[in-house]
């Protein structure tokens, strides 16, 4: 497996010449042999101004009021979860860290709403508590999955399939959207407590556009190494869902976020969870099983799949 992370022009695949575009299928399909890629995008930085702006003062609040935005039973779905709740796979302790999450509605009525009612919540968002957040949110949810569709087809295209194969999947998708505030370490309940323990992403990609502090590490064949993307550029890393489409072809991203000693205060951080619809069947695809690579993977509903990380990880039962 390479290690190495390299950095790509999304833009350019989708406007470049053929020769430019080859070369960002294969700088990605290397890439993703790390289960991490670095891209530039178009998504303003006034954008995510604004919305990190929002965000520190939503979690600048008391505790008490941030509760107000816990919507219980939604397992993480949408609103706040406070600290040491999420807990990574195998790990013993919680993670020192707390969230609030938000995805697009679908209408009532709608089949996916119907058939996957917990995907697909009604928002519990703290628009009381800071005033017009819900809709900045909302405008930075879409911008960024919008840029994750547009991503997946540079990914279709080195897995030897059409440009478009993922668009149908993810079209009404339960994408999720995460803000995540780690406070300092200096307030955690023990020395063995981290920001967030070694993991990978049940999702198909995930992208990461900014942080306000280093953190991010990427798994590694000498251990862990920082992930720290040229400016202008966001992440992109594997989840689990892919890995099982592709066979093994693109690995998940295992990862973790750890305080850096340089700047022990807290780290905020917007993420995006790019899912498939929770009836698509995630099967190996036929160009990613050979002799060489057979069949590793059986078929499995992505909703079954995200069904088993959410009690895996502590935010369901």
């Amino acid at each position: 497996m390479s290690d190495e992370i390299l950095d790509v022009d999304l833009l350019r695949f989708e406007s470049g010449s053929a020769a430019e575009r080859a070369a960002v299928v294969d700088g990605v399909t290397r890439s993703l042999k790390s289960g991490f890629v670095y891209t530039a995008h178009d998504l303003e930085a006034s954008v995510m101004d604004e919305v990190y702006g929002m965000l520190a003062e939503f979690f600048s609040v008391s505790q008490e009021e941030k509760e107000k935005s816990h919507a219980p039973g939604t397992f993480g779905q949408t609103g706040y979860t406070g600290l040491l709740v999420e807990t990574a796979a195998g790990a013993d302790k919680p993670d020192w860290k707390e969230m609030l999450n938000w995805k697009l509605p679908l209408p009532e009525g709608h089949p996916l709403r119907a058939a996957f009612p917990y995907q697909y919540t009604d928002q519990v968002l703290p628009e009381q508590t800071v005033p017009g957040i819900t809709e900045a949110l909302m405008e930075f949810h879409r911008r960024l999955a919008d840029i994750q569709r547009r991503f997946l087809r540079i990914i279709a295209v080195g897995i030897g399939c059409a440009e478009n194969f993922f668009d149908e999947m993810t079209t009404d998708g339960p994408t999720l959207s995460r803000a995540i505030r780690y406070p300092s370490m200096a307030d955690a309940p023990s020395a063995d407590h981290v920001w967030a323990d070694a993991h990978g992403d049940i999702n198909l990609i995930t992208a990461l556009p900014r942080a306000t502090a280093k953190g991010l590490q990427v798994e590694s064949g000498d251990g862990w190494v920082d992930a720290s993307p040229p400016d202008g550029h966001m992440i992109i890393n594997t989840g689990m869902m892919l890995e099982r489409i592709t066979n093994g072809v693109i690995p998940t991203g295992i990862h973790r976020v750890v305080s850096d000693p340089d700047n022990p205060g807290e780290r905020i951080s917007m993420v995006q969870f790019c899912h498939p619809t929770g009836w698509t069947v995630l099967n190996p695809l036929a160009s990613c099983v050979t002799p060489e690579r057979p069949q590793a993977f059986s078929a499995v509903t992505a909703d079954a799949a995200l069904q088993q990380v959410l009690w895996d990880i502590n935010l369901k039962g």
